[in-house]
């Protein structure tokens, strides 16, 4: 229910443009959605059991027909995957940052006609089937994709503020404006809180290819679909710098944590346990088996494949 989107939308089907000529806004909030409904449904066809949905989502706020409303998507969302028996799981709220001058619409200073301006979007999150299960040739690569303790801490918070929403950094306007940007950090830390190494991502709005991006980074297998085939040449950019992108994150996290570590000491609280492959200590036994591969190489071998290929440590 962004306009940004009305075109695209009344492509997949007439009747949504109708609704809107005729400020008709609810009509076509339902109708759009009937058009993402079948998304769901596919990607659950797709998930394996145990497999977690991540779905960052904003509600739209709209007037239509005079009517001003707020256009509830993650509330429709939720509704469908409890629809598809997935277990809800709590979400998370991104707190956005607002330039705007003002933190409200409508009315001004007069009651009661103003309306709040909204500066957050939600990260839903579904398990199919119940808690994963994990063979023993799998629990290597689940102690070597394990995070840090104060990561941990972070990430698992209900509310993220500290991510700052992102230009799509796109020339094109065209292609910008088919397009909805959000930091390469918020993808790369649901896929390090959600999957192990060696994982396949699936990102069914691959747009100028973040999540895939995230999953190479973070040594997780990737597929993504786009409608937009001019994206392509973004996406390809993307990956050739990836090794160099790979670097850039372990290294913030490895100084992040030596930080971390330093700041324990001088409080008197030294880590109980030492790295296997970092001359760091940790807080936890978990910790210690902590890996992080390095993008050595991204080379393609197809018209949509690409190989990656990384760094024994």
């Amino acid at each position: 229910m962004i306009q940004m989107w009305d075109e695209m939308f009344s492509l997949m089907n007439p009747a949504i443009g109708n609704a809107l000529n005729e400020m008709d806004g609810m009509e076509a909030y339902l109708l759009m959605n009937e058009q993402l409904d079948k998304i769901w449904v596919e990607v659950d066809r797709t998930v394996a059991p145990g497999g977690i949905v991540a779905i960052n989502i904003g509600d739209a706020t709209r007037k239509v027909g005079g009517r001003f409303q707020l256009y509830s998507n993650h509330s429709h969302i939720t509704r469908i995957f409890e629809d598809l028996e997935y277990q809800v799981l709590p979400l998370i709220i991104w707190k956005k940052e607002s330039n705007k001058p003002t933190k409200f619409m409508g009315s001004g200073m007069i009651p009661p006609n103003a309306y709040v301006t909204l500066e957050h979007e939600y990260i839903l999150l579904f398990r199919k089937e119940g808690p994963r299960r994990f063979s023993k040739e799998k629990m290597p690569k689940r102690k070597e994709s394990s995070y840090f303790w104060e990561e941990r801490n972070s990430w698992f918070s209900d509310i993220w503020h500290d991510l700052k929403g992102i230009s799509q950094g796109i020339n094109d306007h065209n292609l910008r404006s088919r397009t909805a940007a959000y930091p390469l950090e918020l993808v790369y830390r649901l896929i390090n809180m959600y999957s192990v190494q060696d994982d396949l991502v699936l990102d069914p709005f691959l747009g100028t290819g973040t999540t895939t991006l995230a999953a190479v980074s973070s040594a997780r297998n990737s597929v993504g679909y786009e409608l937009e085939s001019n994206f392509t040449h973004i996406i390809e950019e993307k990956l050739i710098k990836a090794s160099k992108l790979s670097k850039r994150i372990v290294k913030n996290r490895l100084d992040n944590h030596a930080k971390f570590v330093r700041k324990r000491e001088k409080e008197g609280k030294p880590c109980k346990y030492q790295s296997l492959n970092y001359q760091m200590g940790v807080t936890t036994k978990a910790e210690t088996y902590i890996k992080f591969p390095l993008v050595k190489n991204v080379q393609k071998i197809g018209e949509n494949y690409f190989e990656v290929s990384y760094h024994e440590k």
